[in-house]
Parts: structure tokens; sequence; C-alpha cells
């Protein structure tokens, strides 16, 4: 397969039109206010299983063959993808088999076991989980569907952007957090074929920096002990998403913890509406950077919900 063309993209949107929820876009009149912006929040926190992992599993499940779907999916994932994945089987009616590392949030090891599917829990070491899911594949015989570094998921997670600028044509800015970066080269995407004035901004914990320092340095920099708050960003890109990235990203802003902190509260405060700390990262990056925003119009990916209740960094 090739990088996503404007076309994959539009025939992902109708692939997954009828399985997906089309989230709202919400602006709050306080926080541009606060930060003399226009921010339009596209709320994948409404998405089901409370991410906009759901697109991209659901894309990539929906395109295999029967003899691809005979032995189920397998994947590894501390969270979002693998409810993601285990939705998507499940509508298949299929076997789906999830490696999460054994420090994965309770409450998402308990929603992919919800949705049907095995979980198998290995070591917090990507080298744990690619070995234990390499087992996984033999015992099982699965098809293997890449968090990230899959061009039908990258398509998925377009769909989400291209949504956006349907509702919200002329964007100055789209902002997408950024971990292995399917999220924000399939908005990179988007924003180039679908709003070709948009200029796309990763945003990123200044404790996982990975993505930032890969795009200075021109290869791929893995994530070596990532310390954020936002777990959902820990993973290093892939070499599928950084060209895409490195192509079409206009640049990546880090942002401090206390501010992924201080962005969550104002979301939870103002809009009233649950996000995880992941999905604040972009708003932290518009409140470190208003020079760069002021007056502008600013998209947003909230990119999803699914925060541990009983770990609340505020």
């Amino acid at each position: 397969m090739e990088i996503p063309e404007a076309k994959t993209i539009k025939d992902a949107a109708k692939r997954i039109a009828s399985y997906i929820h089309r989230t709202p876009v919400l602006t709050s009149a306080s926080i541009n206010a606060i930060l003399q912006t226009n921010i339009y929040f596209k709320c994948e926190n409404f998405q089901k299983v409370g991410a906009f992992k759901y697109r991209g599993a659901t894309n990539a499940v929906q395109q295999l063959s029967e003899s691809q779907l005979q032995f189920g999916v397998a994947t590894h994932s501390s969270g979002n993808h693998a409810q993601a994945l285990a939705l998507a089987a499940k509508i298949k009616n299929i076997n789906a088999y999830i490696v999460m590392p054994e420090n994965a949030p309770k409450s998402k090891k308990d929603a992919v076991i919800g949705y049907g599917a095995n979980v198998i829990e290995c070591a917090p070491t990507l080298e744990a989980r690619e070995s234990t899911t390499e087992k996984v594949l033999q015992d099982k015989n699965a098809y293997f569907i890449h968090p990230y570094n899959d061009y039908n998921i990258i398509a998925g997670q377009a769909t989400c952007a291209l949504e956006l600028f349907d509702e919200v044509p002329n964007l100055d800015f789209l902002l997408s957090p950024v971990g292995g970066g399917g999220l924000l080269s399939g908005s990179a995407l988007a924003a180039y074929y679908f709003s070709p004035n948009t200029k796309t901004i990763g945003t990123e914990p200044s404790g996982a920096d990975d993505a930032f320092r890969s795009l200075q340095e021109g290869k791929i920099i893995p994530s070596t002990t990532p310390k954020t708050i936002a777990d959902g960003l820990l993973t290093s890109l892939g070499s599928k998403t950084f060209p895409i990235i490195q192509q079409h990203v206009k640049e990546i802003l880090t942002v401090e913890e206390s501010s992924i902190i201080e962005a969550m509260k104002l979301i939870w405060q103002r809009m009233k509406i649950v996000i995880e700390p992941s999905a604040a990262v972009p708003l932290a990056a518009v409140m470190q950077n208003q020079n760069l925003f002021t007056g502008k119009n600013v998209g947003i990916i909230l990119s999803g919900g699914n925060v541990d209740l009983n770990k609340l960094p505020f």
C-alpha cells in the first residue's frame, strides 16, 4: 500500500460511516475569551470506545478478506487502540488478541475484556510488547493490525479532520497530539488534500518529546523512558507515520506537564466534558504559545476521554 490519497480518505469515511459516531465540533466562548483565539474542538472523546482510534481500527478490520479474518486479529496497545480493535473485531464476530503492558490502566483492560477480546499481559517495555505479540501471532495465526504504523489505520484517523474541515472551513491551524503519529499523519494528509491553507501542528509533552526531536534531526528518535501524565503519547513514531509528518506537519510544539493539567482542568470546568490528559495537550500548546494563535481560527482534536478517574492529576 501507499500513502493514503484524497480518494482513499474519502473511501475510508464512507466505509466507516455506519459504524462510528460523527462527533460534534464544540466551541467555548469563555476559553476563546481567555486565550483570544477562536478554537473549534473536534470531540473524539465522544467517539465509540471513547477515542479517535475506533476510526482507524474499523477502517482496517472492515477491509480484511475472509482468509485474513479467519483466525482473528491481534495487536499490542496500552489502551485506546486495544479497545478500538476489540470492538471492531466484535462487530465482525471474530477473535481479538490484545497484548497490553501489565501497568496499563485497569479501566482500559476492563473495557477491552468487556468487548470480548483476549488480553495477554506483558512487561511494560516495547521489546516485551513486540516479542509477546510475535508469540501470539505464531500461536493463534491471527492477523496483525498495528496501532498506528499502517496506512489503513492512518486513512481511518484522517477522517476525523475531514469531518472537521466539512464543518469549519478556513481554519488557520489544526492541532493534534502525537504519540505514534497515526492521528497527526492522518490529520496532516486531510489538511493537505481538503484544507490546503490550514497549517498542521503536532503537540507533545516535553517529557515525551521524541517526535519533536525526530523532526529536528530528520530521523526517528525512539521514545525512551518518557515521563508524562499523557499516557496515550508514550510511543515512538513509525516508519509510515514519520515521512508523512516530515512532509506535511509545519512544526511540533512541546508543552509542560503543568500546562497539560491546566488545559485539562479548563476543558472539564468550562466545557463540562471529560477528556484524558493526552487530549489536553493541543490546548496546552495554545496556552503556552498565545502569540502564535491570537485571533486565529484553530481546530483542536480532542483525541479521547478514557481517563482513569482514580488517577486524576488535579
